[in-house]
């Protein structure tokens, strides 16, 4: 196929708004890559909490972000995810002012508790506002350029606040947390731009036993969390400080090691949506569970036999091999949902796909923190087993999967048009 013909058949093709609303999250994401991968180490290294209080303060974010998420879900069915979306952001915006006045465990308890009380609302409201924004056959590629429109903000912004970051300089911090509060209101200025979808008509007779119901969603929902707990939060919340604190690289290097991943997946995601199109959702995720347990491996071997330079690059080429999984998970987990979804309680169904994130960013960060204070080689191998086991309880989901959603729906053929003759 000719390079332009091949970069025809990678073009979403997707309406203006849902262009606009990927503006917003990719602003946002350059203030969540500026942060993420330098919480633990500002929590541990500057503020000189342990290991497991810093782990278990990452774990309270989670579980307030999971009582939230469940009042955002019915919320965005019933008023609107775009109402939901910006409240969300003004919630996070004043829990990141405040994450410079951390000096104990439990002021970053409570921060932190705040934090998740706007994130457990932002993400199935932002999820949900795609959704109404997006058609249907079209789901795949708009949720797999809002996981590259996030990684391209990550991974610049990753590189950003390894430049600035310095445990000698607790300012340093501040002037991240800055920098993610400014992103913040950013997206909230984008998102006036975007238009409101109409609200379904049969919005407030929904409920949440409804979506309890559906035993299917449910398994699929509980194996995404298995997955969020033994692989992403970890990734996110864990590798960064074991870099740093087990295998001796610098700040500096963890920035790129971050930003490493999220360029995979800017790179490799569109591709991978056009790759799965037409092919079995739960074989791409049992591969995504392969590809993850590799990288753990990886990951294990650089902190037992690697040091300084060689650790950087066995690391750096982990996170590559962990981003083709994520792209697989951003071209098939979030689009599933809403197919299982009735119109009506697709706010909820988000909301329940966002609770999975949560409960594995609850137990994740909570265990692998633990494990990490006091064996941290063993956590590696043990995320990889995991991960294998998930890998193989998505192929036995596949045959309990409605036949209409089994598959990633094809792609429609481009429309090349052809210029007027004479």
């Amino acid at each position: 196929m000719p390079v332009a013909a091949y970069l025809r058949s990678l073009d979403p093709r997707l309406p203006r708004a849902v262009y606009v609303l990927e503006l917003g999250a990719l602003v946002n994401a350059f203030g969540n890559g500026v942060v993420l991968p330098f919480l633990l180490i500002y929590l541990h290294n500057v503020r000189g909490i342990p290991f497991g209080l810093a782990g278990s303060a990452a774990a309270v974010q989670s579980a307030a972000a999971l009582a939230s998420g469940f009042l955002g879900g019915t919320l965005s069915d019933r008023v609107g995810p775009k109402r939901v979306l910006l409240a969300a952001l003004a919630v996070m915006t004043v829990a990141f002012a405040l994450m410079p006045l951390i000096r104990t465990a439990w002021e970053a308890f409570a921060i932190y508790t705040l934090w998740g009380i706007g994130s457990g609302s932002f993400w199935p409201s932002q999820s949900a506002l795609l959704a109404a924004l997006t058609p249907e056959t079209r789901r795949a590629p708009a949720y797999a350029l809002q996981r590259l429109s996030m990684n391209v903000g990550v991974a610049v912004g990753g590189v950003v606040a390894g430049l600035i970051a310095s445990v000698a300089n607790p300012q340093t911090f501040t002037a991240l947390f800055a920098i993610n509060c400014v992103t913040f209101l950013g997206y909230m200025a984008v998102l006036a731009w975007v238009r409101a979808p109409s609200l379904h008509e049969g919005r407030l007779g929904g409920s949440w036993h409804a979506v309890l119901r559906d035993r299917v969603f449910t398994r699929f929902t509980l194996l995404n969390a298995a997955f969020m707990t033994a692989a992403i939060s970890l990734a996110v919340e864990l590798l960064p400080a074991f870099g740093k604190n087990v295998t001796g690289i610098s700040e500096r290097e963890v920035g790129i090691v971050f930003a490493l991943d999220a360029l995979g997946v800017v790179l490799l995601q569109l591709p991978v949506v056009k790759l799965v199109e037409g092919r079995s959702r739960m074989r791409g995720l049992a591969l995504m569970g392969l590809l993850w347990a590799t990288s753990f491996l990886a990951v294990w071997a650089t902190g037992s036999w690697a040091r300084a330079t060689a650790a950087f690059a066995i690391l750096a080429g982990a996170m590559l091999v962990f981003a083709v999984g994520e792209c697989l998970h951003g071209a098939i987990q979030a689009p599933l949902s809403v197919d299982l979804a009735p119109p009506q309680l697709v706010g909820r169904y988000l909301a329940a796909s966002s609770i999975s994130w949560q409960i594995g960013w609850i137990i994740g960060p909570a265990a692998g923190g633990f494990i990490l204070q006091h064996r941290p080689l063993l956590l590696w191998p043990i995320a990889a087993g995991v991960n294998l086991a998930c890998a193989a309880a998505a192929l036995r989901l596949e045959r309990r999967l409605p036949e209409r959603v089994r598959l990633t729906p094809p792609g429609e053929t481009p429309v090349v048009p052809v210029p007027a003759s004479g």
